[in-house]
């Protein structure tokens, strides 16, 4: 705030009007009393976003009022005050598209994303959802029996509310996906997440024809929403496009889906909205999303022209997004929705350890790196790991060389697997396989017997063990493992961190999935109009350029 003698020295005439538009065809009626020509008041009228602003000039100095009306007169002057500009007042629905509020019944064009291993929890799905906010629970890696206690709890809590559910493309294990599909029919999940897909798989495409069908006014309605998370252009095609004629076929052969569903499916879009994820935590592409948003918002409208769809495919962005700065730019290149994820992890309501929210909250937009995937380690694929207070990203990428050079734990150096066993499995090599054998035989034979003749699979199975149990370590805050956590983490966790130095955010027990999101959405509120302001000549100091979070702020 500028209270301090200093800062208004410095600002002798706070606001400076540089535009040589003339607006002396209207004027301003009002009582004098309700114009703020100090720093204080000034940002308080900035920041009431539910009232208009009117800029006036009185003998060349700049106030602000939130109250009175505009009047027409011959000069444009009321009681020695002329009217310079206005702003009208701002509701949080003009941010991003309205179509998306509606859709969904939700309050903001924001949403959090799913963070696998139910660390988007279903405290955080139901905190959100009360307060009228989408937020998808993260399933990936849970047990179908987990899914459907966390389906349980949310519906009861939530009610007819919007939620929505993860699903977590497995391509090496596609019978995984198949039932995390039958659960979300079965429990009539309306609202499904899907992401990490390469290709659209039968799974998904059944979920989505298997709830369509045809109102009173001959219209489709469909009852089974998509919002797909993608990073590159071949796969958005997928699901801005219908589904494969070729599966639909399949689909109904088997019986799972009628011809009119199979119909109704070749004339709407796999997907309702698409997210463009940029440079994220977890599996990501780490794309700069001032480049990849326009490419895949391009991509959408030359679909729309093909094939015309009633309600285009609406195109949000996540990855990076943690500040007001963040979320305005996003939305103002034209995104639809935003969506959160690496903050979320810090608040109070995420399945994360209290070691993990405090690492998190400590982090800098540097200290993060790349490193092997659990569920798609064969493949070389990479996720985003924080790597402050933590050795997991340096120990994994151990394991992606030894993986790649050796085609057989046979064939590493005895001090190589002396070090693997000791430093960082902790464990021998035998006793993990026969863990992994143990919890193979149950949820996945094939690949056991499988792995019996193949000593690099074998091998890939074994480095599993530790790529996949050190996130879980991380989220029930694993006792003398802690050198070993894996947190995702992209670099907002740094800029927001950096945004709430110095508030009540700083500390982990005050944030609140809820109260970020408020705190972000009226933060970009509040610099939209600032910005637009600035774009009509208005000049100010820096400082009213910013918004930092204000504690128990009415929305």
């Amino acid at each position: 705030m500028f209270n301090s003698e200093n800062t208004l020295n410095k600002h002798q005439q706070l606001l400076r009007f540089s535009s040589s538009m003339n607006n002396n065809y209207q004027g301003w009626q009002g009582d004098l009393d309700t114009v703020s020509f100090d720093a204080g008041n000034i940002k308080n009228k900035l920041m009431n976003l539910n009232s208009p602003c009117y800029i006036l000039n009185k003998e060349g100095q700049i106030g602000i009022s939130n109250q009175g009306s505009l009047s027409y007169s011959a000069n444009g002057k009321t009681q020695q005050l002329e009217m310079v500009l206005t702003v009208p007042a701002i509701g949080f629905h003009q941010l991003g598209n309205p179509s998306f509020l509606e859709f969904y019944g939700v309050k903001y064009a924001y949403m959090t994303g799913a963070m696998a291993q139910g660390i988007a929890s279903e405290e955080m799905v139901i905190a959100l959802g009360k307060a009228n906010i989408l937020s998808s629970f993260g399933a990936g890696g849970l047990s179908p029996a987990r899914i459907e206690t966390a389906i349980h709890k949310i519906k009861q809590a939530l009610h007819h509310k919007s939620f929505a559910f993860n699903l977590l493309h497995s391509p090496s294990e596609p019978a995984i996906e198949r039932r995390s599909i039958d659960l979300y029919l079965q429990h009539q999940i309306r609202i499904i997440e899907a992401s990490a897909f390469l290709d659209l798989s039968d799974n998904i495409v059944y979920y989505r024809a298997a709830g369509l069908s045809l109102n009173s006014a001959n219209e489709i309605e469909i009852k089974n929403k998509i919002i797909a998370k993608v990073s590159r252009r071949e796969v958005a095609i997928k699901f801005l496009e219908p589904a494969p004629t070729k599966i639909l076929n399949q689909l109904v052969q088997q019986g799972l889906i009628t011809e009119l569903q199979a119909n109704l499916a070749a004339k709407i879009p796999m997907a309702d909205d698409i997210t463009v994820e940029a440079d994220s935590g977890g599996h990501t592409d780490n794309r700069p999303l001032v480049c990849l948003l326009p490419s895949i918002l391009e991509l959408r409208d030359e679909i729309q022209r093909k094939y015309g769809y009633e309600q285009p495919v609406r195109i949000g962005v996540a990855g990076g997004i943690s500040t007001p700065q963040s979320a305005l730019a996003a939305l103002m290149m034209g995104a639809a929705y935003i969506v959160t994820g690496s903050i979320n992890q810090s608040c109070i309501e995420a399945g994360t350890s209290e070691h993990t929210k405090k690492l998190l909250a400590e982090a800098e937009m540097t200290d993060v790196m790349m490193a092997p995937a659990a569920d798609m380690f064969e493949m070389g694929v990479k996720l985003q790991v924080l790597k402050r207070g933590t050795l997991f990203p340096l120990r994994a990428q151990k394991l992606g060389e030894l993986y790649k050079n050796y085609n057989s734990f046979a064939e590493i150096p005895p001090d190589e697997i002396e070090k693997l066993e000791k430093q960082i499995l902790r464990k021998t090599i035998a006793e993990i396989w026969q863990e992994t054998s143990n919890y193979l035989s149950q949820r996945n034979p094939e690949k056991l017997s499988k792995a019996a003749n193949n000593p690099k699979l074998k091998m890939a199975l074994i480095f599993r063990w530790y790529l996949g149990l050190s996130s879980r370590w991380s989220n029930t805050g694993e006792k003398g493992r802690e050198i070993d956590y894996q947190i995702w983490c992209g670099p907002a966790m740094g800029s927001f961190n950096n945004w709430v130095r110095n508030s009540y955010l700083a500390d982990i027990k005050n944030r609140r999935v809820v109260d970020i999101a408020d705190q972000i959405m009226t933060g970009a509120a509040y610099l939209y109009r600032i910005q637009n302001l600035k774009i009509q000549g208005l000049q100010m100091p820096e400082e009213f350029s910013q918004y930092h979070p204000v504690y128990n702020n009415p929305i």
